[in-house]
């Protein structure tokens, strides 16, 4: 799952359909795969929206 999230993140528009029987072999069902599919895509897309406005990470400090 890591493997498939990390292969979309950093190639976006390559091709998954190997990645994605590799999934099935392991037990994920479709719903799991569009999920963890949507997470990694929305993740990629709030962190393009924060870069895009200059947004700064707060301080773990406080």
């Amino acid at each position: 799952m890591l493997d498939y999230a990390a292969r979309l993140t950093l190639v976006p528009g390559g091709e998954h359909a190997s990645a994605v029987d590799g999934l099935k072999a392991h037990g994920f069902d479709d719903r799991a795969i569009h999920d963890i599919c949507a997470v990694t895509a929305y993740y990629a897309f709030v962190n393009r929206i924060a870069d895009g406005l200059g947004v700064e990470l707060e301080d773990e400090g406080g």
